[in-house]
């Protein structure tokens, strides 16, 4: 990882990914790698009437791969942390879940992204949800103070996945809930990809090979106690497919519960 990750223009890979999910927020219909809106959303498994009570504008820039609300079970006033939280479909999900005695806190880089989750939140009533600028490597948010960290489809596009998943167990209360999905992949990934900014900021170049994935989440004070592979996941372009087939690229949903 740290060969792969000093190779990598991080400079390069930044601002790729701003641009890839800046297109996201604006214009969610266009064509990705990887497929956007609703239709995924209910494919990975989000219900009907969660959808319904989230506002459309965030469903259509959803981008997530896969779904891990069930392993979460937020509770009515919890603290939940939002790692890369786009345009804000799974934190208006976990507002709904954790009601106005709870908290939800958005964490994204791409300004466009925060903006039009801002603008919802604010527009849909969601008083108990803020959105922050910031990296998921070191999030604004104070520690030991959440109950819940979730993220989806994110942690692929950090360099230092060991800095995030410390991040991750900094802000969360002892016993606290890391409920995420991600790409991971079976076979370890060969310079020629980890080294593409381009498929970096298309969820695969940053993949962690499963094994590293779950040895990176203990070192990081966590007991994983729920590992799911997410069939109904898939990539878009023939170049996406391909690195999937070959290496093993694959979603999962885990759980993982801070020591």
């Amino acid at each position: 990882m740290t060969t792969q990750a000093a190779q990598l223009d991080q400079r390069e890979l930044e601002e790729r990914v701003r641009r890839m999910y800046e297109e996201v927020a604006l214009t969610p219909d266009h064509e990705f790698h990887f497929e956007t809106g609703r239709p995924l959303a209910e494919r990975l498994g989000y219900p009907a009437a969660d959808l319904d009570r989230v506002p459309a504008a965030a469903i259509d820039s959803y981008a997530g791969v896969g779904y891990f609300f069930d392993l979460a079970q937020l509770q009515a006033g919890e603290t939940v942390l939002d790692l890369g939280s786009g345009s804000g479909t799974d934190a208006f999900l976990a507002a709904n879940l954790v009601g106005a005695a709870g908290r939800v806190v958005g964490v994204d880089m791409t300004a466009a992204q925060l903006a039009k989750s801002s603008r919802l939140a604010a527009g849909g009533g969601f008083a108990n949800t803020e959105f922050r600028e910031g990296r998921i490597e070191a999030p604004p948010v104070e520690d030991g103070s959440v109950d819940c960290v979730i993220s989806n489809g994110v942690f692929n596009l950090a360099p230092d996945k060991g800095a995030v998943f410390a991040a991750a167990a900094r802000v969360l209360r002892p016993g606290g809930r890391l409920a995420i999905a991600d790409i991971v992949t079976e076979h370890q990934l060969p310079e020629g990809v980890t080294c593409d900014a381009a498929l970096w900021a298309a969820c695969i170049g940053g993949a962690m090979q499963r094994d590293a994935c779950r040895r990176a989440i203990a070192a990081a004070g966590f007991r994983l106690d729920v590992w799911r592979t997410n069939s109904q996941y898939r990539f878009l372009s023939e170049r996406a497919d391909n690195a999937t087939a070959k290496y093993g690229v694959t979603s999962v949903s885990l759980l993982a519960v801070r020591s």
